[in-house]
């Protein structure tokens, strides 16, 4: 007779799925509120985008649990840095934080795979794309979640980056107005929407300019 014995794991997966833009003088991002473990939906309500800085926002997919304590060290380091440098700190020093905060984690990860999204020192929009153990780059566009096998392939054919490749670097920001890219934000998740089972029931979306922070919300389908 073989022993059985229960696998017991660390980590969950409850899905979602986050995707930013950057633009000439904007940054949006974008996330669903389905919260999911396996076949069972947790919570429809569940915000994954957090501000971290008048300037920087991050929306995390994949463990939850993980991705509140990340949010916690990250709030707390930047406390940190205000009370030490009389400022908040910029989007690209943001994004090196997050990168050190889960390289430092990297034995034992945080399972959260991050998006960051601001707006840099000359008002442009930046994007900071990561996995779970702080390699990260910053981009024009990135997706992250479970719908991010859906929603790159189109991203990549509507708003296709320079090649990193090329001499004299060019920037990595999109195209579009910030009305057009909220719009196809909306169409990317309508249709990930269809084809995912843990992205789900309303999008919310945040853009970032030289007047702000607003955001905005679309109900997306519930089954």
């Amino acid at each position: 007779m073989t022993k059985q014995r229960a696998n017991w794991s660390p980590y969950d997966n409850n899905g979602g799925t986050c995707v930013a833009i950057a633009g000439a003088d904007y940054c949006v991002i974008a996330s669903d509120t389905r919260m999911s473990t396996g076949y069972n939906i947790l919570t429809r309500d569940y915000s994954k985008i957090i501000q971290l800085a008048d300037k920087s926002v991050m929306a995390s997919s994949g463990f939850q649990a993980d991705v509140r304590a990340l949010q916690k060290v990250l709030s707390a380091r930047h406390l940190l840095y205000q009370h030490q440098h009389n400022k908040q700190m910029s989007c690209p020093a943001m994004a090196q934080l997050l990168s050190n905060t889960l390289y430092y984690k990297r034995f034992f990860p945080y399972y959260a795979f991050n998006v960051l999204g601001g707006l840099d020192s000359e008002g442009k929009g930046c994007v900071f794309t990561y996995d779970a153990v702080g390699s990260y780059e910053r981009v024009g566009y990135s997706a992250q979640g479970s719908g991010a096998t859906l929603i790159t392939p189109f991203l990549d054919n509507q708003l296709k980056s320079p090649s990193p490749l090329l001499l004299p670097a060019r920037d990595a920001i999109t195209p579009l107005g910030e009305t057009e890219a909220i719009d196809l934000l909306k169409t990317c998740f309508a249709s990930a929407t269809e084809r995912d089972i843990y992205t789900g029931d309303r999008l919310e979306i945040v853009v970032l300019n030289g007047s702000g922070i607003r955001r905005e919300y679309m109900e997306l389908r519930k089954d």
